[in-house]
């Protein structure tokens, strides 16, 4: 990724180098650049060699970023539209596998008709023809691919889905209802009785690989209840997939990554307001020391961020959905 102007308008779109006023703060140590392009609602981020590849679920493309930091649409336009709480869904997520892109597309837009496409696992070849390696799932929301196999976050089965190269698929692990002591009341204490206990999905959503490990963010059930988010693990190979609860107290985990330390780090989505929906500056980008477990907030102001992706040591990229790429940079040590 080269190094980032302070100002950059090219083909609609808006390069900003961060300083004060509004918007998101970054950590001491960091340099923060945000791309915006009005209208779109970039979701996927991954590296192909030297490109950085986004998804965007407004317009149902795909990006591609190269050297001269342009973003260019290519491959054809996915299904795209609004879920059935107003959400979009199209072409979550992509990943290079081998010859072809991977791309996990969502499930059918409310006020469309279910295509062949639908929520799936699909494979884009050089060519720009899209096949389908499996209609067998919900809403695939997020995937990692190792040794061939896909690992596949079903948000609306709430499950771990591992799909062989030959198309077998098995389910990992389907995830049970979370209770919440007392969490409710303060929502509405005329409606929850006070030291009961009450249950929301335990809706997965990122996917992450470490140590032979697989760690999922367990982003939550409506009405996404603050400091109730977690991270869990299970073994990729062999053993019995009971889930090890490794984090606690997050809000709204949405995308995980790993970095070359093996830090791990943790997008949150943001707090929910019943009336509002997710607050407007409450997403926020941590990193978690591998060996302390030390949180540290490495950007805060997001609003409704989406995925995180490690592009190296020192930089890293976070989507949002408002249209959003931030680019951080860890500076050198004098």
């Amino acid at each position: 990724m080269r190094s980032l102007g302070a100002l950059t308008v090219a083909a609609g779109f808006l390069f900003l180098a961060t300083g004060a006023g509004a918007g998101p703060a970054v950590a001491p140590g960091y340099r923060l650049d945000t791309l915006s392009m009005p209208g779109a609602a970039f979701s996927g981020l991954s590296r192909d060699g030297e490109d950085l590849l986004v998804t965007d679920l407004a317009s149902g493309r795909l990006y591609r970023r190269g050297a001269d930091g342009r973003l260019v649409a290519f491959g054809p336009i996915f299904p795209h539209g609004r879920d059935v709480i107003g959400d979009p869904t199209g072409p979550y997520r992509v990943a290079r596998a081998g010859d072809v892109l991977v791309v996990a597309q969502g499930w059918t837009p409310v006020d469309s008709d279910e295509g062949a496409l639908d929520h799936a696992l699909l494979a884009l070849d050089r060519a720009g023809k899209v096949g389908v390696i499996s209609r067998d799932f919900w809403n695939p929301f997020d995937f990692i691919v190792a040794d061939g196999i896909y690992y596949v976050i079903d948000s609306a089965r709430n499950s771990v889905e591992r799909l062989q190269a030959d198309g077998r698929k098995d389910t990992i692990l389907t995830f049970r209802r979370m209770g919440e002591a007392g969490a409710l009341r303060n929502l509405s204490p005329t409606e929850f009785a006070e030291g009961e206990n009450y249950e929301v999905d335990a809706v997965p959503t990122g996917i992450g690989l470490r140590e032979g490990r697989l760690f999922i963010a367990l982003f939550g059930g409506f009405p996404f209840l603050a400091g109730t988010g977690k991270i869990v693990s299970i073994p990729r190979a062999g053993g019995v997939p009971i889930p090890r609860l490794d984090v606690e107290g997050l809000n709204a985990p949405v995308s995980i990554a790993v970095n070359g330390d093996g830090d791990m780090l943790v997008l949150e989505h943001g707090t929910f307001d019943q009336q509002d929906g997710f607050r407007k500056g409450s997403g926020r980008l941590l990193r978690l020391d591998n060996m302390t477990g030390h949180r540290t907030v490495i950007l805060d102001g997001l609003t409704r961020p989406v995925s995180v992706l490690v592009w190296d040591e020192r930089r890293f990229v976070v989507s949002e959905l408002g249209g959003n790429l931030h680019f951080l940079t860890r500076e050198a040590a004098p």
